[in-house]
């Protein structure tokens, strides 16, 4: 009998202690300085994916645009755009002689553009971004005789430091088969309260 009473004092002192051990939990992620947390800000983010010719001048050009925030529990933006390309894997005829019919089987290859930005941050008048960029598209074939497409693809990972308002080269690659290249430019652009 001793032993279940002290065995439920025990457990009820536990319980009666969990609040205040959780009150000094939360005093203690707040800063220790007594600052108040930094204030939220959204951006406008455009990012545009440019091909350059041989002269390093575009040649093609495509926009896209999103909201970032300094949010660090909202931190995260997406952008997906793109196309299903068929590819063919395999052809099989029904059997039959008379009529000569072939099923061709298709296997499908996404390419266009995804970009992920995330973890933002102001240091000063810029703003460090954690960003991922993959651009595929469809290319021509080298050899005429096969009727695939040929995929090309750029990625790029990276934490980059932009200056707000200011158009920046965040990446940039040369094509491996040519003379050409493709960057991404980004500009944030604060939107206003």
């Amino acid at each position: 009998m001793r032993k279940t009473i002290f065995v439920s004092s025990m457990l009820l002192a536990m319980l009666a202690c969990t609040p205040a051990l959780h009150a000094q939990d939360n005093q203690s992620a707040q800063p220790a300085t007594g600052e108040p947390a930094p204030p939220i800000h959204y951006y406008h983010l455009e990012l545009v994916v440019q091909e350059l010719g041989a002269d390093k001048k575009p040649t093609n050009s495509r926009s896209y645009t999103t909201t970032i925030t300094t949010d660090s529990h909202n931190a995260q933006s997406s952008i997906r755009t793109g196309s299903k390309i068929p590819i063919a894997t395999g052809a099989y005829s029904d059997g039959d002689t008379k009529i000569l019919s072939a099923n061709t089987q298709f296997q499908y290859i996404d390419v266009g553009v995804s970009i992920d930005a995330n973890h933002t941050h102001e240091i000063g008048r810029q703003l460090s971004i954690a960003m991922t960029a993959d651009v595929s598209s469809v290319g021509n074939a080298s050899d005429t005789m096969i009727h695939q497409p040929v995929i090309r693809q750029n990625r790029w990972q990276s934490t980059v430091l932009i200056p707000i308002g200011k158009p920046t080269v965040i990446f940039t690659s040369d094509s491996l088969d040519n003379k050409s290249a493709m960057q991404v430019v980004a500009t944030a652009t604060l939107i206003p309260e």
